[in-house]
């Protein structure tokens, strides 16, 4: 899996590279990139937002304007399909801004390196600071450096 995991982090990281600037002229913020295997290809699966919400008709749009500059840029992948998504209530929290934007709403972290023996949490965003996000958990209040998450969202339900 190792090899394949590298290999689907690379191929996201041209799509990001590919797709932000095109996101910023269009006023969509790029939220998050999917590589997976699928039957004949790759599904590359793209997160986008903008204010007020994105639209079916903004994710067809994009759905073109993507699948035209990656065909271009993208060629060495092979066959794939492109499915561009609204992020949506459990939405990826991927940068720091993330969780100054999304302070006092519940997620769910899970980290690389254990913080009192847990790598997986669920609380109330409280903000981040010096790259340490702070949940509230509890009654608690857990820090997590942002450089040890790997991978949160936002938690509609605290059961979710």
């Amino acid at each position: 899996m190792g090899k394949h995991k590298n290999c689907a982090d690379s191929v996201v990281a041209a799509i990001k590279e590919i797709a932000d600037p095109l996101c910023q002229s269009e006023n969509m913020e790029f939220v998050h990139a999917e590589s997976l295997s699928d039957r004949g290809g790759t599904l590359i699966r793209i997160y986008l937002d903008k204010p007020g919400g994105i639209t079916i008709d903004d994710c067809v749009y994009m759905n073109r304007q993507l699948g035209d500059l990656f065909d271009v840029h993208l060629g060495d992948i092979g066959p794939y399909r492109l499915e561009i998504s609204s992020p949506g209530a459990r939405r990826p929290l991927t940068k720091p801004s993330d969780f100054e934007r999304f302070k006092g709403e519940h997620a769910k972290v899970e980290i690389v390196v254990p913080v009192d023996g847990r790598k997986h949490f669920s609380g109330l965003i409280e903000g981040i600071e010096e790259r340490k996000i702070t949940l509230a958990i509890d009654q608690q209040r857990v820090n997590i450096e942002f450089d040890q998450i790997k991978k949160a969202r936002l938690s509609a339900l605290h059961g979710e």
